[in-house]
């Protein structure tokens, strides 16, 4: 009998490997996901607090509980009188659990926005509201965003990228099969406008205002597919051309808004920004200024007081994900002062939380894994010698970053109040803002982390050609100091491998080895290439999420051909490693038997249908059964650990890229 959902989930020890979690009724060939985690979804329902629950989450939990010692003790009277970080930390801590002075305060930390976009009179003015803003951290109408440059690695550049959307992609305003959630959202858009004060006819006049505005933003944007292709999402303008392209969106006007002077912009989707420019010269200036009052409400809502945070979560988490209940409100304030000032907690918890041990484990597995990849470039049959040279070149360019930064982000500018938690979140956001802007047209910085040190995840950087591994990843059940070789080799070891093939995935190969968007392939090699890629596609896509969707193989390519990669290489790597030091058996299980096992229960998860639609539509991974599953039935040695009766193996075509 499946047990009743729980109301919440705080671990009582950290997330591991175990045979308890496999299912050892099921036949692994037939049903590998079940063999290896059906233990684990049998007494794991979904919690009412998640939209999915799995590994990560679990890991994510353990270290929330981590995060709260952290917070709680930077938020005791002795150390905010100190000062300095813990003290930051503290007190943006203590203003997210000030309940009473959040239902004080009521909307009243954003009127100020408010009435601003209230004043929009002409297009103008909209354009005008849309720099004070995005200056907010308010990615209203379009994204605009600092990141190393493409095409010149060594610099940061201006981006512009489509953007402006409440709902999770375009498809939800353009496809029949998100109707009722379309109504969903015209509801709560007006329920919102009457909780700050129009009527009901106002609210609803409103609601319908901002989907008209937000849908024809939608019909301007990109798939998400397209949006992969790093080429024909690369598009540099000059100044003075971006004055002439868009005279009312303006869009160097932000930086000079900030003091910065650029030569150009990268402009991901000319076409939406064209489709933009010529909205704010015909649209009803009414559509506009109900569109930018909706946008100051829902940014704002979750740090607001609990009507506003309440019905914030009613849509975007119980109708649009299906998490049935709010997540305890302590677990809500660490995740908030995580993203708004993240290198400060980060650098409070590696101190308490990661050893230096840690990293030098780490370091070692990174070693044995790229050694396997590497002599998998040269060897390549299908990649011709002057390609292979400069994949080579690049391989010998990766940078590795394991734990957090050498150095940790200077917050000191950042005003923090323990009464004013909407304002302490404006405030950060407003700093990264002009962080940001700032950097534009300097030289990168080398050192800077895209993700802070308590994450648990890790990723590719294919403009600096690294691959970083946050402290928080490198805990059970991904790395086990206590584990045999086989379990971690199939959790952290697959994911390294994982990121070290991002390098070379469909997007990862444009990139040369100091970063560069440059084409370094013959035609002969990137033929060979996306014949390779196209199998993936094609097996993947061929997947369903839920009866009836079938997930996307064009928009989950690169990952796929990530996880392809990664249990390859880390089979590889576990497979020397053994040599030295053998394979006994444990818990009834082989070496190889555990190396899979592992690494079908790093991708275990319940989850809810709407989050499974949602994901389906947005996501670049595929869920976590078809990653367990694909990768580990796909591997060559799957036939010999867990032999079909007869002892015929399966027929057909392996795929994979490297």
């Amino acid at each position: 009998m499946a047990r009743k959902a729980p109301s919440t989930t705080t671990p009582r020890k950290a997330p591991g490997f175990s045979e308890s979690y496999m299912d050892r009724r099921a036949d692994p060939r037939n049903d590998f996901y079940r063999y290896a985690a059906g233990g684990w979804m049998r007494t794991h329902p979904l919690p009412r607090d998640k939209a999915r629950y799995g590994a990560f989450t679990e890991l994510n939990e353990w270290n929330l509980i981590s995060l709260r010692k952290v917070a709680e003790k930077s938020a005791k009277d002795a150390v905010i009188a100190r000062g300095g970080t813990a003290a930051l930390v503290g007190k943006f801590y203590r203003s997210a659990l000030d309940r009473r002075s959040r239902e004080k305060a009521a909307f009243g930390p954003v009127d100020d926005l408010w009435r601003a976009a209230g004043a929009v009179r002409d297009g103008d003015d909209v354009a005008r509201v849309l720099r004070k803003l995005h200056m907010e951290g308010i990615g209203a109408g379009f994204q605009d965003f600092s990141k190393v440059d493409d095409r010149d690695s060594g610099v940061y550049a201006y981006f512009l990228w489509q953007g402006g959307l409440s709902l999770p992609d375009k498809d939800y305003y353009l496809s029949g099969s998100f109707k009722k959630t379309r109504e969903q959202f015209l509801s709560h858009v007006r329920a919102m406008f009457e909780m700050k004060g129009l009527s009901p006819r106002e609210g609803k006049a409103a609601a319908a205002s901002v989907l008209r505005v937000e849908t024809s933003l939608a019909k301007a944007s990109r798939s998400r597919t397209d949006l992969r292709d790093p080429v024909k999402n690369y598009n540099r303008v000059e100044a003075a051309e971006l004055g002439s392209r868009y005279p009312r969106v303006s869009p160097l006007g932000y930086l000079d808004d900030a003091g910065v002077s650029a030569k150009y912009a990268v402009v991901g989707q000319p076409e939406f920004f064209a489709s933009l420019e010529a909205s704010l010269g015909e649209k009803d200036a009414d559509d506009w200024r109900s569109y930018l009052e909706w946008a100051v409400i829902t940014d704002s809502a979750p740090y607001l007081h609990a009507e506003a945070e309440d019905e914030n979560f009613d849509f975007f988490q119980r109708k649009l994900m299906g998490q049935k209940e709010p997540e305890a409100e302590w677990k809500r304030a660490i995740k908030v002062v995580d993203r708004m000032v993240g290198e400060a907690l980060g650098e409070l918890y590696v101190a308490d939380y990661f050893p230096e041990e840690a990293r030098k484990r780490a370091a070692d597995l990174v070693q044995n894994l790229s050694e396997v990849f590497e002599g998998r470039l040269r060897a390549l049959p299908w990649m011709t010698d002057s390609t292979k040279a400069e994949a080579l070149q690049k391989f010998k360019r990766f940078r590795v970053k394991i734990g957090h930064p050498v150095k940790f982000r200077d917050y000191s500018k950042v005003r923090v109040e323990r009464e004013d938690y909407a304002g302490n979140v404006r405030r950060a956001a407003a700093f990264e803002v002009a962080r940001q802007a700032a950097r534009v047209g300097a030289p990168v910085d080398r050192d800077e982390w895209f993700m802070t040190p308590p994450t648990v995840n890790a990723y590719y950087s294919p403009e600096t050609n690294e691959i970083v591994f946050p402290a928080g990843i490198l805990q059970p059940p991904f790395f086990d100091h206590r584990a045999d070789d086989a379990v971690n080799y199939g959790g952290i070891g697959a994911v390294i491998g994982h990121e070290i093939t991002h390098g070379y995935d469909d997007q990862g190969r444009q990139y040369d080895a100091i970063g560069n968007l440059r084409d370094w392939w013959t035609k002969e090699d990137e033929a060979a290439f996306k014949e390779k890629a196209d199998g993936v596609v094609k097996a993947y896509g061929s997947q369903e999420v839920l009866p009836g969707l079938k997930l996307n193989g064009k928009l989950t390519l690169g990952e796929n051909i990530a996880d392809l990669g990664g249990l390859s290489i880390a089979y590889e790597a576990l497979t020397r490693r053994r040599k030295k030091t053998g394979g006994a058996k444990i818990g009834g299980l082989t070496s190889d038997e555990r190396f899979f096992v592992s690494w079908g229960q790093v991708w275990r998860q319940t989850i809810s249908d709407q989050e499974a639609r949602r994901l389906a539509t947005i996501d670049p991974h595929s869920p976590g059964k078809i990653r367990a599953v694909i990768p580990a039935v796909n591997h060559p040695a799957f036939d010999r650990v867990f032999p079909p009766a007869g002892g015929r193996g399966r027929k057909g075509p392996k795929i994979g890229v490297w």
